[in-house]
């Protein structure tokens, strides 16, 4: 990507946003025009509930638009798309389980294509990259010097996603980092503060909130056509065998966190929360297979968090995956169920096809609205902050068995 492209404001939502000059070209060679900067028809900068997002005239966005906490969040809308003459040339650092549903992503996504990969495993890189037809890179940092590769996706292990991040914010590459998005809220905040320097985009990998019915229970939130919020359950029951679950972290890590930034798209801010955790399963592997939470937020209305690696739900109309929003005027609900494809899946017995168009929703997003368009994502890097203090204080919790306060400011 050429060097000078990105300029304008920082937005302090956590996201670099960019405003082309009148007449300027993008870095993909095709002239700036507001009415064909990305594959969404929408407002742009949602806001969460209960804050107020302010972009001056300049700023990245559309026509300087202000939001106030009158103004509801509006749900991007897909229409018809036609390729670009120059894709977004996408590298991948990790070619894991998740690589997969990234690249059927990248695929599906007119604006974008998959030029190669890197993994600290050669043989696993060599197999992967003849499945997606792209290049194999020696090493992450060739990946990201390469003049063909625009935006980088980081996929790999948890502890390295700082590390691979920073690398490809200071090549001024855009950047997508799968959940969790770090380790520690310190880790989110250094990798914030260098996406505010270099004035690149780094997005979080919240990909649920992507998908539309979510998007349109936020809406229906944020309005009050739901009345008074009086609940939100978010749901996770899908069994995992050992030797699939020691790829990951515990359930409150790998599961919880998407939970924590649904939780805070839907309903905003939590004050206290209370939390248990067991192992139930495994025989070796001592992290948790299941864990649940109970939590108040600052609006007054109270969740619960269910993630169990440890059984599926065989009951009718099962929590397999369900978010569900009560309120005292009308519900809403989002579950895997509605979507369902006899074959496994990568690590399931049966293929949730709702999971993948989240990741596909989320990658146009990335490409079309963020890298194309100059506009925000749905969640922010300080919406990535805000989830990890929450699993920080659920972590607390279950250490200490107590109810743990965040305070009204503190996530």
């Amino acid at each position: 990507m050429p060097e000078g492209t990105y300029r304008g404001a920082i937005v302090s939502a956590g996201w670099i946003g960019v405003a082309p000059g009148p007449g300027a070209r993008s870095p993909f060679g095709h002239e700036s025009n507001p009415q064909e900067r990305d594959a969404y028809e929408h407002d742009r900068d949602v806001p969460a509930p209960g804050e107020s997002k302010v972009r001056a005239p300049g700023e990245s966005g559309v026509s300087g638009r202000r939001w106030t906490t009158a103004e509801p969040r509006s749900a991007p809308t897909i229409r018809s798309m036609t390729t670009p003459p120059n894709p977004v040339g996408v590298g991948f650092i990790g070619a894991g389980d998740i690589s997969i549903l990234h690249a059927k992503a990248v695929d599906r996504c007119p604006g974008a294509k998959l030029v190669g990969l890197w993994n600290r495993s050669p043989q696993r890189a060599e197999e992967r990259a003849a499945e997606f037809g792209c290049r194999r890179f020696e090493t992450a940092a060739a990946l990201i010097d390469d003049p063909d590769v625009d935006a980088v996706f980081v996929l790999t292990n948890l502890e390295t996603h700082l590390e691979y991040a920073r690398l490809a914010l200071l090549a001024k590459k855009p950047v997508l980092v799968e959940k969790p998005v770090a380790a520690s809220v310190a880790e989110l905040l250094e990798m914030k503060q260098l996406a505010e320097e270099v004035q690149v985009p780094c997005m979080p990998g919240h990909n649920y909130i992507y998908e539309e019915s979510l998007r349109r229970s936020a809406e229906l939130i944020a309005e009050g056509e739901l009345g008074r919020l009086v609940s939100v359950y978010v749901m996770y029951n899908i069994h995992h065998p050992e030797e699939v679950a020691k790829r990951y972290p515990g359930v409150v890590r790998q599961i919880l966190t998407h939970h924590s930034y649904i939780l805070r798209f839907l309903a905003g801010r939590v004050r206290r929360v209370s939390a248990m955790k067991a192992v139930l399963h495994y025989e070796e592997y001592t992290e948790e297979d299941i864990a649940m939470a109970t939590l108040e937020l600052e609006n007054g209305a109270l969740a619960h968090f269910c993630a169990s690696f440890a059984a599926d739900d065989h009951a009718a109309d099962p929590w397999t995956v369900v978010v569900k929003a009560i309120g005292t005027a009308g519900s809403t609900r989002y579950s895997y169920r509605d979507w369902v494809e006899i074959k496994p899946g990568l690590v399931h017995s049966q293929t949730y096809t709702a999971y993948q168009g989240s990741i596909t929703s989320e990658v146009r997003h990335f490409v079309d609205v963020c890298i194309r368009g100059n506009g925000a994502p749905l969640s922010t890097l300080d919406d990535a902050i805000d989830a990890q203090r929450l699993i920080e204080a659920i972590e607390v919790s279950v250490a200490e068995r107590r109810v743990v306060d965040l305070g009204t400011t503190a996530n």
